[in-house]
């Protein structure tokens, strides 16, 4: 099988029948089939120069290959997915007989690191907020309700838009929350966040059906779900940055979420506190926060310390 025609003819047999076998017995999305279908072509086209066929490909190939994506500029997470489809190809290939061996078995897998969550600076939130408080009317109120909660317990958006009436207590500083997996969980309120929402209550009414209506929910709407959405919330946030003067494009309600956790911290809040408020069932999901305040402390002594500006760092 030395004709460049025939390497095609078998490598397109192979991958076909790959992708056969990821449908039927694993019931791959058509999405992932299109993703691996695309990968395995792309190496195929690349080991042949090199005289080879996916099915005598060895694992220097495969090494060579990453390396050329890796030059190109390919993300770690990428490089990673692409290696996935190669480690469930080569495993098929070898499952049924079509080689003696698997050569991913030697290859490493490429070191993806969690990406940082994009965080607002106390000067950006506050900004927010004025912004907010500009507008004096129901839909005004209402918004500030949803930032204070928002940024004082630092709920998910899920959890924020989905409040029954009954989580907030008049009176009460702290407010529960039914989370991922029905867990239920409190979190305090600060007396500003307290004082929004008693101002919100005495206009929740207008955002009900019709007068005398009764619903469950802290923000009732008149759309299917009886409450604004998530997705509704998110253009508020977005139209609320552009009268506060900043990006819309980095202002979300999961971005808030994370300034919450990182200001938290950022002013010496403990680990473990922090994640029992955002709710995360394994603490090195919270331990995310602590490279985000780091980082951040990082950039503040190399900007404003006199040393490092005189010295250049």
């Amino acid at each position: 099988m030395n004709e460049p025609k025939e390497i095609r003819q078998s490598n397109a047999r192979l991958i076909e029948a790959f992708l056969e076998m990821m449908a039927v017995e694993r019931a791959a999305a058509a999405n992932t089939l299109k993703n691996y279908g695309r990968d395995l072509e792309r190496f195929a086209s690349f080991v042949l120069p090199r005289g080879d066929a996916l099915q005598t490909a060895g694992a220097d190939d495969i090494a060579a290959w990453l390396s050329a994506l890796e030059a190109e500029g390919l993300a770690a997470s990428t490089a990673a997915l692409k290696t996935s489809a190669l480690r469930q190809f080569y495993q098929f290939l070898y499952s049924e007989n079509y080689r003696a061996d698997n050569p991913t078995a030697s290859i490493e897998r490429p070191k993806t690191r969690r990406p940082l969550p994009k965080v607002l600076t106390a000067e950006e939130v506050t900004a927010l907020f004025e912004a907010a408080e500009q507008d004096k009317s129901p839909k005004g109120m209402r918004m500030m309700a949803l930032l204070e909660v928002l940024y004082a317990a630092g709920l998910r958006v899920s959890e924020l838009v989905g409040l029954p009436l009954a989580a907030v207590r008049r009176g009460e500083r702290l407010l529960i929350i039914r989370g991922k997996g029905d867990k239920e969980r409190m979190a305090p309120l600060t007396g500003r966040a307290l004082e929004a929402v008693d101002a919100y209550l005495s206009c929740r009414d207008r955002f009900l059906s019709n007068e005398g209506d009764s619903s469950p929910w802290m923000f009732p709407s008149r759309g299917k779900t009886g409450h604004l959405t998530a997705a509704r919330f998110a253009q508020m946030l977005k139209d609320l940055a552009v009268e506060a003067g900043l990006t819309p494009s980095k202002i979300s309600p999961h971005v808030l979420r994370h300034a919450f956790a990182t200001h938290l911290l950022e002013g010496g809040a403990d680990l473990r506190s922090v994640q029992q408020m955002l709710g995360h069932a394994d603490i090195t999901t919270t331990q995310i926060y602590t490279h985000v305040a780091q980082d951040r402390l990082k950039d503040l002594v190399f900007s404003k310390h006199p040393l490092a500006k005189k010295q250049g760092k």
